[in-house]
């Protein structure tokens, strides 16, 4: 499994930018990190939606980098990797296994893709030593089809993000034109592997893909576009969450139309063509969210 890991990251492909730079010996590639993982909090997360998070919470792992690095990142100091604390393989076994004492209904990886082997040799150093929980890969969706694949077996629920369905807002907001079509192939293998979502007695996803659209202001056509395909392609075999939690968290010079929060009237339009294209498997969010704090303090807690 070390092997692996080092051969993987000697030259690493990880993500679509497949920047094959050696990570092994320092070296980073747009995510911005070597070979050393990097955790910013390590928790029980109440924010999830109610299937992921419940009443106890979701073991959430926020690591820092990003391969993605949207321009309006809710997480901005950890995808930038301004906000980690470096820890080992065992170390973050004994994470997962902390989270599960703690009562965690699952483990959350959120935007673990530039750390995907050494999670699956935690995962394995982990079930060693008894842990069995349902693990959540929380996502971009911007991911390599081959990463996804090494996934299988490891990951029970997906939660990926569908960004965009435009090219052009892609290319401005993420600098990845493609992630589109890039997005569509690995939820087509998360599907896959998952099949339909399946729930536990209490209401946990246990099994499946949930995908997550993040509506940004002055893009409903954007929005609607992604539950067309979504509801066309997958119909009732995924679920699907539509937020409107968008917070601008710096000022935009460039994308000006980001320094606001997305309007009431934005994100009915958005729902009233989702309930028209017969979306039925998913969540919405009521009164302002964008108001609550989505974004937890990434001050190491349980690193």
């Amino acid at each position: 499994m070390v092997e692996d890991r080092i051969k993987t990251l000697t030259s690493c492909r990880l993500c679509p930018r497949k920047c094959g730079v050696d990570r092994i010996h320092g070296k980073t590639g747009y995510c911005g990190m070597d070979d050393q993982v990097r955790v910013a909090r390590a928790a029980l997360h109440m924010w999830e939606e109610p299937c992921i998070s419940g009443k106890k919470g979701s073991g959430a792992v926020f690591f820092t980098g990003c391969g993605l690095r949207c321009c309006f990142c809710q997480n901005h100091n950890i995808a930038i990797g301004k906000s980690g604390k470096i820890i080992t393989v065992n170390r973050l076994a004994d994470i997962f296994l902390e989270l599960e004492q703690k009562g965690a209904a699952n483990i959350n990886l959120v935007t673990a893709t530039q750390y995907v082997p050494q999670v699956i040799e935690a995962l394995e150093k982990a079930r060693d030593k008894g842990f069995h929980l349902p693990v959540v890969y929380n996502s971009s969706g911007y991911e390599s089809i081959s990463t996804i694949r090494s996934l299988e077996g490891y990951v029970d629920v997906y939660l990926p993000d569908f960004k965009y369905a435009e090219e052009e807002l892609a290319a401005d907001y993420s600098n990845a034109p493609e992630y589109p079509t890039t997005a569509k192939l690995a939820l087509k293998e998360m599907v896959r592997q998952t099949g339909d979502c399946v729930f536990d007695r209490d209401g946990y996803m246990i099994r499946g893909t949930m995908v997550r659209h993040l509506i940004l202001p002055g893009h409903t056509k954007n929005a609607i576009k992604v539950m067309e395909y979504l509801k066309k392609t997958y119909g009732d075999h995924i679920f699907i969450s539509i937020m409107n939690q968008y917070t601008p968290v710096f000022k935009q010079e460039k994308y000006k139309e980001l320094n606001r929060k997305v309007t009431v009237r934005e994100y009915e339009k958005v729902l009233n063509a989702a309930l028209e294209l017969g979306i039925s498997n998913g969540f919405f969010q009521e009164g302002d969210t964008a108001k609550e704090s989505f974004i937890p303090d990434f001050d190491y807690e349980g690193v």
